[in-house]
């Protein structure tokens, strides 16, 4: 990639996130900074680039992150369902420009148009008349000629079993109202626009590189108030070999999608990301970590019951010590701080086994895992072309 003059920002930005797939603010930043371009310089001619629609930008457990986009020449269509006629109309308002928009406000008319037409992506409210939005998501991705097409629910009612049992159904993301325009604009977009990979809010969360910055962070500067540690979801192995893989990548997605949401009330001060497997990283503040970890454990536990009974078991008529009886494969939370000394000590070996050319502050999933302290766990996830697939077994078997 030619890094050239102030005019050439615009293709060099393009450039730099096509060859990435995703980049971060502060890496545009500091790309911009070795070309002497003001800070202000860089924000313009990223508000250009969306504007225009070459970029989308998503704030992505935490971090600022910019995705290409690729330019189609038909629009691609999408489905509104929302009974509220203000809301529908708020909705396709945030959607703007760029795609082919119905708007309806009935589930039975909704699911005979999505038969009929095959929208591109669906944006469900869940309490509908004539036919709920939980019902038709699960028809969608249980139907083969539909089961591509993108669900985004966007929903009011109690998301502490509506949140699971949507994910669980096959919806691509759950969105609480009152509702952000603007992540619904960037979520549509970025799922049907972007370049490259299928865009997945599971694997999308800050990658290698930025989790890389954070132990680096956390070796080279003295912020004892900076913290970084490992959010596991204990018992996952065994969970996804009782009830299926499928069962597994749910439990990830949900254990995700609460982690995003809790990061967005926070913005700088701490992110997550996802180290492929049955654990995430979480970095920050620390007292903004703990209030963090605190509520997704409460959040998690509070499913519980929901995750089971989707299960065929049912513990809300048979009460929580039932639920955890010894042949149910019990799910939870563990958090682990990383201490410096641990951290010092894995990185120095695994920088004895670097090539000397490499970037030493650079490290891959599989080193991270071993600095982390994770790589010896039971879970491993790829993408596929299919999607996002969950193994089982020890790492390296």
């Amino acid at each position: 990639m030619v890094m050239g003059s102030i005019i050439d920002i615009k293709s060099d930005i393009i450039s730099m996130i096509n060859d990435r797939q995703q980049v971060t603010y502060n890496e545009l930043k500091s790309f911009a900074s070795s070309l002497s371009i003001k800070e202000d310089e860089l924000k313009n001619n990223l508000k250009e680039l969306e504007a225009a629609n070459a970029i989308a930008s998503r704030n992505s457990g935490g971090i600022l992150t910019y995705y290409g986009l690729q330019s189609e020449d038909s629009l691609r269509r999408i489905l509104i369902v929302e009974d509220d006629k203000n809301i529908n109309k708020l909705m396709g308002l945030s959607i703007g420009k760029g795609f082919e928009i119905t708007q309806l406000y009935d589930g039975s008319e909704a699911m005979a148009k999505i038969k009929g037409e095959k929208p591109d992506l669906v944006i469900l409210d869940l309490m509908l008349p004539g036919m709920d939005g939980l019902e038709i998501c699960q028809t969608i991705k249980k139907t083969s000629n539909l089961s591509d097409i993108i669900v985004i629910i966007v929903s009011a009612m109690d998301p502490t079993s509506n949140r699971f049992k949507g994910i669980k159904y096959g919806a691509d993301y759950y969105i609480r109202k009152p509702f952000d325009p603007v992540e619904l604009r960037s979520l549509v977009t970025i799922f049907l626009k972007k370049k490259g990979k299928k865009f997945d809010p599971l694997v999308d969360l800050p990658n290698e590189d930025r989790i890389s910055e954070a132990v680096e962070k956390i070796v080279n500067e003295n912020n004892d108030e900076y913290e970084l540690g490992r959010l596991r979801v204990d018992g996952l192995a065994e969970f996804a070999q009782r009830f299926g893989t499928d069962s597994g990548v749910t439990i990830l997605r949900l254990v995700s999608q609460l982690l995003q949401e809790k990061v967005k009330e926070w913005g700088s001060d701490v992110f997550v990301g996802f180290l492929n497997g049955d654990d995430f990283v979480v970095a920050g503040n620390q007292d903004k970590v703990d209030k963090l970890i605190t509520e997704i454990k409460a959040e998690f536990s509070a499913v519980f019951p929901f995750i089971y009974q989707s299960e065929g078991y049912k513990p809300i008529e048979r009460g929580v010590d039932d639920m955890y009886a010894a042949e149910v494969p019990k799910l939870g939370l563990t958090y682990a701080t990383i201490k410096k000394d641990f951290l010092m000590q894995k990185r120095s070996e695994i920088l004895k086994d670097k090539d000397a050319n490499s970037d030493i502050g650079s490290y891959t999933y599989e080193e991270l895992r071993k600095m982390l302290g994770s790589d010896g766990l039971d879970i491993t996830i790829t993408r596929s072309q299919g999607g996002v697939r969950l193994s089982i077994g020890k790492r390296g078997e």
